[in-house]
């Protein structure tokens, strides 16, 4: 009776150990049997002399121990000799001296120890190969947006589990400020790092970082995961406001209006998955004027001086529009100035060039409203703007007709005509 339980018990061995996710079936079966090679090799001094046959599916093992036949009275090694006898007492009634026997051993015979031994190798040594497994799984996932359910909360962090039960862990650093977690809810995050640490495999999340917006826009806009819009720059501080620029490669697609959706659909989920975080979508160009102009919305912008060198940007504004462009907080011109890459330093246009300057909208009764946007896309947005530059020059950038341009400036110049 007892060796029946023995014999159930490492039959259940194999039960346990094929429920071992992230390991294919050669590699386990590889590990059992180095793992009974260990035990076997401690009782009998070697496993040379040893076969192992694994079925892992049923849950047995067949072991086969291959000894030398010596004449009686002449065996000086147990392990690898066996009498003339005996072997022929061992259902091989044929043999002679100097041939190979070969007998079944029952692993089960050894008692509760060596199972308890093989037990203890097998976990050891699945164990190690499944955090190898996970860490190499997960390495490759980093930026990777990931669904886990809370486990546990702590006063520094957060301990999450996937579909898998892999743990995941959420540093209080890299949630939210509004965030607030129940045991069991299902949250997103984004796989920020996987780390490997004297055999420790630590996942770290965030739901603060850049990337985690832009793989949300990613789940709630088809366009942007079929690549017909594509995010060209993401700039967030979590939980207050987020700025990101986007530009189509379909003409017939508006990007801003795609990432938004009717009536605020897109966006609002996103918004609900931040706590409520403001975002800004604002259309790419590659016209750096003009992209300062458009991070730095709801701000009308006088004038902009660029140092390309240091990526500095003095801005100009009239003094009711500087609250605006700097922002409750500073967040506006933070948000913008990572945007764009640039240092944007906001200055007041008091003086005399400036108090004076028209707004190109004001024009509209006499220039045609497509050229007054062809003009705000090269970075002019009013009349000064404009005369400021060379009549070549905006024929150049803004790709118009000569006759158009003399025309724009005939009508600005008069404007300021005393």
């Amino acid at each position: 009776m007892a060796k029946k339980e023995e014999t159930t018990s490492l039959v259940e061995q194999f039960a346990d150990f094929q429920q071992f996710k992230h390991i294919d079936k050669a590699t386990m079966i590889s590990v059992l049997e180095e793992s009974f090679r260990n035990v076997l090799a401690k009782m009998f001094g070697t496993d040379e002399n040893l076969d192992v046959i694994l079925n892992p599916d049923k849950g047995d093992v067949q072991i086969f121990q291959n000894l030398e036949v010596v004449p009686d009275g002449e065996v000086s090694n147990p392990y690898t000799q066996i009498s003339l006898s005996d072997a022929r007492a061992d259902q091989n009634p044929d043999v002679q001296v100097g041939d190979e026997h070969t007998r079944e051993i029952i692993f089960a015979d050894f008692g509760r120890r060596a199972i308890l031994t093989l037990r203890q190798t097998l976990q050891s040594k699945i164990l190690d190969l499944q955090k190898e497994a996970i860490y190499a799984q997960f390495k490759g996932r980093e930026g990777e947006l990931v669904l886990g359910e809370v486990y546990q909360t702590w006063s520094k962090e957060t301990l999450l589990l996937d579909s898998e039960d892999n743990e995941m862990i959420l540093p209080k650093s890299e949630a939210i400020p509004g965030d607030f977690f129940r045991k069991g809810e299902n949250i997103r995050a984004v796989i920020q790092k996987v780390e490997n640490k004297n055999n420790n495999i630590r996942i770290t999340v965030s739901r603060t970082s850049e990337e985690f917006l832009r793989r949300l826009f990613e789940l709630e806009v088809p366009e942007i995961n079929d690549g017909l819009i594509n995010i060209r720059a993401v700039a967030r501080i979590p939980g207050e406001r987020a700025k990101i620029a986007v530009e189509s490669y379909d003409d017939h697609i508006d990007p801003v209006g795609a990432c938004v959706g009717v009536k605020g659909s897109r966006i609002h989920g996103i918004v609900r998955e931040l706590r409520n975080e403001n975002i800004d979508v604002i259309n790419y160009t590659t016209n750096t004027e003009l992209f300062i102009q458009r991070a730095l919305s709801p701000a009308k912008i006088t004038s902009i001086r660029l140092n390309e060198n240091d990526k500095k940007a003095e801005v100009f504004l009239r003094p009711e529009e500087v609250p605006l462009a700097i922002g409750k907080g500073a967040l506006n011109i933070k948000l913008a100035s990572k945007l764009t890459g640039y240092v944007i330093d906001v200055y007041r246009d008091n003086g005399d060039e400036f108090n004076d300057d028209i707004y190109l909208d004001e024009f509209k009764d006499e220039i045609d409203p497509w050229v007054i946007e062809t003009l705000k896309n090269i970075g002019c947005v009013t009349a000064k703007n404009v005369l400021a530059m060379s009549r070549e020059l905006i024929i150049e950038k803004a790709d118009l007709e000569e006759s158009t341009v003399d025309s724009v400036l005939s009508i600005l110049k008069s404007e300021f005509e005393e």
